[in-house]
């Protein structure tokens, strides 16, 4: 359902046009990501971040952008041999070398750069400098927490709706 409202957007799909031909981020199809793969995990956190980034008035054109690239590597977790160098790779490696890959391919604003090595604040030890920051940190848990659970066979809705307007209430004053 997701994925057909992120098609039918048209604006949004114009912003992130450059990056959805490049044939190296194509590649991101093939990455195994929670229950699909890493570029479908990808559109919907930007996509998610865009909708919300706009309707407060903030930054959304960078925050499709960074909300699209936030996972942008191709190392897998899975692949780590030992638990330390699974939470090495998970907490603070992976956004570093999404945010280089990206700035080497596409070039990055400071907020950009904030955004992806930021997103996964409180694990990691990039702190958000900016509300778009947050947005996309917060859209990325949201779906990784239902991908998770539909993997898992598990219904989380309910926790990740309530956390959604928890976090869509903080923002909006």
């Amino acid at each position: 359902m997701i994925m057909d409202k992120i098609l039918a957007d048209q604006e949004f799909e114009e912003l992130i046009d450059t990056y959805m031909n490049d044939e190296i981020f194509k590649k991101l199809k093939y990455v195994p990501h929670h229950d699909s793969n890493r570029l479908d995990h990808s559109l919907k956190v930007a996509y998610t971040s865009y909708k919300l980034a706009k309707k407060l008035d903030l930054n959304y054109k960078s925050v499709a952008k960074a909300g699209l690239l936030h996972d942008f590597y191709f190392d897998i977790i899975d692949d780590c041999d030992t638990f330390k160098d699974k939470l090495k790779l998970f907490s603070n490696e992976h956004p570093e070398i999404a945010m280089k890959n990206a700035l080497e391919r596409f070039g990055l604003t400071d907020m950009e750069k904030n955004i992806i090595t930021s997103h996964m604040w409180p694990a990691s030890k990039y702190i958000p400098k900016y509300k778009e920051s947050f947005i996309v940190s917060i859209s990325d848990k949201l779906y990784s927490v239902k991908e998770l659970s539909h993997k898992l066979n598990y219904r989380l809705t309910t926790i990740v709706g309530t956390f959604f307007v928890l976090f869509v209430t903080m923002f909006s004053k």
